[in-house]
This record gives C-alpha cells, structure tokens and sequence, in this order.
C-alpha cells in the first residue's frame, strides 16, 4: 500500500508541476476568458436580459461559465500529458514496472482534477471583481466541480490511448465538447425552450445535469433536475469511464506503435 502511495504522489506531483510551470497557459486563460464573458454577457447583455430563474443574469451564467473551463482543463490536461508519455514512449517504462493500472489511472486523472478544481478556484476568486460572492452550498459545489473533473480527466485519458497524433486529441473538444457545453444551458435556463420536444433533447446532454448541478451548489436553484440527477449521472458516467480505462490498459493494444 505504501509503495501504491508513492506512485501516485509521485505522477500527482509530477502533473501538477507540469501544468504550474506554464500557468501562464495553463491557469492564467481561462481566468481572462471568463472575465470577459462577464464584460460582455454579464453586465452588458445582461441589463437587456435581465433576470433569469429569479436571479441576475450574471449571477446565472456564473456556474456554466465554471464548469465549462473545469472540463476543459481537466480533459486537455490528462489528454496532453498521456498523449505526451504514450509518444516519447515513456509510458511503457510504467507499464512494465510492478505498478497496477488502477494506480496508473489514479495518478493521471489526479492531476486532471487538481487543474481543473485549481482554474475552478481562480475564477471563483476572480468574480468578487464583478459581483459579492454567495455560495449557497459549499458542499454541493466542491462536491459537482470534483466529479466533473473526475469525468473529464477519465475521458481525456481514453482520447489519449486512441490518438495517433497530435492532431486527434483535439478533434474531441473541438467537435464534442465545445457544442455539448455549450448546448448545457451556460447562457440559458431550460425553461425558456419552446416545447417539450428540445427540453427532452436537452436533457439527454450530460452536461446539461452538471450545470445544473453547480448552478444549485451556488444558487439553489436547479431547475426541472435535481441534484440526485446530477449526482446520479455523474457517478454513472465516472464508473462506467473509469472501466473503459482500466480495460484499455489491460489490454494495451493502443499504447504502442
């Protein structure tokens, strides 16, 4: 158990000084993003919007905002650094040393939900510029922004395994995930849709549930879903990833040229 500890301390930290070396691309973006889209949406559409759920819009886009950096960041982050192993062919140094896969995976995706819970952090603390900070549930929130990074970090690791260049991993985020997060209700709550039909499509988007989720943690407000939704989806998808890695692994087919 002890020698398991060290390995994971040991990619953990190694992660976490990878992407702090360069905060200047890694942390410091998504922050001035962010920022920006209060500007402009928050304060500037937002006087012509007005409130939206009971709530300012600015205050409403809050959440979206967080969680769309949050999977971005931790998916790119485990998606590059293991992309970047399976490459100079230092992953296979791992593989054959007498470290089990499930320590492998749990290191790497360590790093993925330190980055993504850290740039979560930054933006919480850079919104009393704009607005006081209210934080219906800490709990709620902490517990959201941890799965979801959880998540993203799993499923960067499986775009890793499959990729062949560099070009492949970012065919993900640019097809899926930009749209998924978008589409997940960042700038809309789902009441506003017209029918029935777009609010059932809607709901089959799994970010969709995690914004939710997180708007609840700061608001406590949710919508139609409720946090066990959220919740419930969340685990389901991270157990059902965290197989799908493990079995990869095992398997080892895609790891080498």
């Amino acid at each position: 158990m002890t020698f398991y500890w060290i390995v994971i301390k040991t990619i953990w930290i190694k992660e976490i000084t990878r992407f702090s070396r360069i905060w200047v691309q890694t942390l410091l973006p998504p922050v001035i993003t962010t920022a920006l889209y209060f500007i402009i949406f928050g304060n500037i559409i937002g006087r012509i919007v007005g409130d939206m759920d009971g709530v300012s819009y600015i205050r409403f886009i809050f959440p979206g905002l967080i969680m769309t950096s949050v999977i971005t960041n931790s998916y790119s982050n485990v998606c590059s650094s293991f992309f970047g192993a399976k490459f100079q062919k230092s992953i296979e140094e791992l593989l054959v040393s007498p470290v089990s896969t499930n320590v492998l995976i749990i290191g790497f995706i360590g790093g993925g939900i330190s980055r993504g819970m850290l740039v979560a952090f930054l933006i919480i603390l850079s919104s009393v510029v704009f607005f006081p900070l209210e934080i219906y549930s800490w709990i709620v929130t902490l517990v959201t922004i941890f799965m979801t990074s959880a998540l993203f970090s799993l499923a960067g690791m499986v775009n890793a395994i499959f990729a062949k260049t560099f070009d492949d991993i970012s065919i993900v985020p640019t097809f899926i995930l930009t749209p998924l997060t978008y589409l997940g209700g960042v700038f809309y709550s789902l009441s506003l849709l017209p029918n029935n039909f777009w609010k059932t499509i809607s709901k089959m988007n799994p970010v969709v549930y995690m914004i939710s989720g997180l708007r609840y943690g700061f608001l406590g407000i949710g919508g139609d879903l409720t946090l066990n939704m959220t919740l419930t989806i969340l685990l389901i998808f991270i157990l059902i990833l965290y197989y799908a890695t493990w079995y990869i692994l095992k398997k080892g087919k895609y790891l080498k040229n």
